[in-house]
């Protein structure tokens, strides 16, 4: 009974060391370093868009503060609503 345990660990440790030798060769093999550079340039790119976007959203409401600035410096009246309904 003792050897019929062993032998059924034996093969279970021999076959997850074939699966891990098996993983690494497949990473390792031409095929395999081609598909994690192209998974890496998809990364890469993926990072570069989201830069990208986050710049122009960020400039997009830096314009916009400045637009609002210069026309509250330029119109100084132009925000008080009362006073232009008085003009009227």
């Amino acid at each position: 009974m003792r050897r019929l345990l062993w032998l059924g660990v034996g093969i279970g440790v021999g076959a997850l060391v074939v699966r891990q030798v098996t993983r690494a060769m497949q990473a390792y093999s031409p095929g395999g370093l081609a598909s994690s550079a192209r998974n890496s340039a998809a990364g890469l790119l993926d990072s570069v868009h989201d830069f990208i976007t986050d710049v122009r959203e960020g400039m997009a409401e830096r314009e916009e503060q400045i637009r609002a600035e210069f026309f509250v410096e330029a119109f100084p009246d132009a925000g008080d609503d009362d006073e232009m309904h008085r003009a009227r």
